[in-house]
């Protein structure tokens, strides 16, 4: 049985996660109700996912995320970020600390347990690992290490911008839709929220720099592709 921490003020959307996730059998919920709790309990006893709320009292859900993703306890335990915010700039901050994925208030728990369930697979065969290197352009992926480098430097990615450069890589040449990358980065098995991918498809661009805006680009109406060779 999987663990879940719940980091949410709102009791009531608290309570209805754990009920929701806990029914399903498959998931045990602990919940925190605000940030500083959140944290203790993820580093006392790592979950294997944590839902957290952006908007909590004292410390923040963006700040507790980067606590979370510092803490060589918590680095790797996936976050699904949930809020109610409209800002672009809040969900941007969240992934390029390190979030897995987002959902954003109001939202259907049939949509949430479908992320959780993505999420966690995705987490699994993570954990299986890959090994060797790829490269492409001037490019030179370590899948061992994880580690990106254009020419000799070095690229600091987060796990999800990682794994989409993997997949756009080994499908060089070719168009992968939104929704193709969301099944194959994040595990979605549905049609879900392609403008996930559109954020840290701009985040890797931007890492990258002239190499990233060179060879990866964007297919009107369709997808993705990266153009370089090897």
């Amino acid at each position: 049985m999987k663990s879940i921490l719940v980091i949410e003020d709102d009791t009531d959307i608290a309570f209805s996660l754990k009920y929701n996730l806990e029914k399903s059998g498959a998931y045990r919920v602990t919940t925190a109700e605000d940030g500083e709790v959140g944290l203790e309990r993820a580093v006392r006893q790592p979950p294997n996912l944590i839902v957290l709320d952006l908007n909590l009292p004292g410390i923040d859900g963006l700040d507790v995320c980067r606590q979370l993703r510092r803490n060589e306890t918590t680095a790797s335990v996936p976050i699904i970020m949930v809020t109610a915010r409209v800002e672009e700039t809040q969900r941007i901050q969240g992934l390029d600390l390190g979030a897995d994925d987002y959902v954003t208030k109001p939202f259907s728990i049939k949509e949430l347990l479908a992320r959780v369930r993505a999420v966690l697979r995705r987490a699994e065969r993570d954990a299986e690992g890959e090994s060797g290197v790829l490269k492409a352009a001037d490019l030179t992926v370590d899948l061992d290490g994880r580690q990106v480098r254009v020419g000799r430097r070095s690229v600091e990615l987060t796990r999800k911008e990682f794994d989409l450069l993997v997949a756009l890589i080994r499908n060089r040449g070719r168009v992968l839709t939104r929704d193709r990358l969301l099944e194959q980065v994040w595990g979605y098995d549905y049609p879900g929220e392609t403008r996930t991918v559109d954020v840290h498809i701009r985040r890797v661009r931007q890492k990258l720099g002239p190499t990233g805006k060179e060879n990866i680009e964007t297919v009107v109406g369709v997808g993705y592709r990266f153009r370089g060779g090897a």
